[in-house]
């Protein structure tokens, strides 16, 4: 009797989050015209870092930190170096040098590097059905690389092509790493977001780099420390533990490509070519494709 309205709040909530995600691509974009990747993701995390303080100071679940035992410390801690330090930086280093529809198409791809690489780190088998899905989907990623131009065997930036790939794997190897995690979520994100702003911001004292800083910059740290890295994952988690049907959950997050480009043409004013809709076309087949047989984690 009660599943139907907790499903129809699941999927608002949902919906919300793969909206939120939606926007990222732009905002990274915007941002990123008036301040570093290292100075961007410096600012995000240190907004996530109190905001997800904030929700464990309401609900009172900020006294359960003292229960973590200091290994699990030791490996959130760590883990927080990889997302958001090195993820991030990464990542908003190839919107730097990419066009936003590019940067953002490759790095869906992250979901297909999971079971490539959980299978030598975790003892999963690898099947077929995995290689094929990444065959297709990176076979979409040289049609965007090359913007087309596939005969030509010459990527358009292989700099950013590297960086966007490289997060992908950065971006995979921390969902494995919290398999052995046993915190709640929210919890281990704060943890880990607490050694990433202390890195970043040692960092970025000696670089000089959040001096003087432009209200562009600051507004774009803030919305995506605030929607991209926080109320979005908030909103996934609580719409994951409502829902009767994982699966319909979880396939929204397929929504949040095309709506991206949308946003990308009308907010960026960038032309959206036709060689990204083709390489984003083949890269969501094969997501879809694995996803059939097993539920995609939350992608940003």
């Amino acid at each position: 009797m009660n599943s139907q309205p907790s499903d129809k709040q699941a999927m608002v909530l949902g919906l919300g989050a793969v909206v939120l995600w939606s926007t990222v691509a732009t905002a990274f974009n915007l941002s990123l015209d008036f301040v570093t990747p290292l100075t961007l993701v410096t600012l995000a995390s240190i907004t996530s870092w109190f905001f997800l303080g904030g929700i464990l100071l309401i609900s009172g679940d900020i006294k359960t930190l003292n229960q973590i035992k200091a290994p699990e410390w030791l490996r959130l801690l760590a883990l927080g170096l990889i997302n958001p330090t090195l993820y991030y930086f990464l990542l908003f280093g190839a919107y730097a040098k990419l066009p936003a529809q590019e940067a953002m198409a490759i790095n869906y791809t992250w979901g297909l590097v999971l079971p490539l690489l959980a299978a030598p780190l975790l003892g999963q088998a690898l099947q077929r059905r995995d290689l094929g899905c990444a065959a297709i989907s990176y076979c979409g990623v040289f049609v965007i690389a090359t913007r087309g131009n596939v005969l030509a065997f010459e990527l358009s930036d292989p700099t950013g092509v590297g960086l966007a790939m490289s997060s992908t794997v950065l971006w995979a190897l921390y969902w494995i790493g919290n398999t052995r995690i046993k915190t709640p979520p929210i919890q281990g994100l704060f943890v880990g977001f607490t050694s990433a702003t202390a890195v970043l911001l040692t960092l970025s004292f000696f670089t000089g780099s959040l001096a003087g800083l432009p209200w562009q910059a600051l507004a774009g740290g803030l919305y995506i420390g605030f929607f991209e890295m926080g109320l979005s994952f908030i909103l996934w988690l609580k719409a994951m533990k409502l829902t009767q049907n994982t699966a319909r959950i979880s396939t929204l997050i397929f929504l949040s490509p095309p709506l991206s480009l949308i946003l990308i043409w009308a907010i960026l004013g960038e032309a959206i070519r036709g060689s990204t809709l083709v390489g984003l076309a083949m890269i969501l087949t094969g997501l879809a494709m694995q996803h059939w047989r097993r539920s995609p984690d939350p992608s940003v």
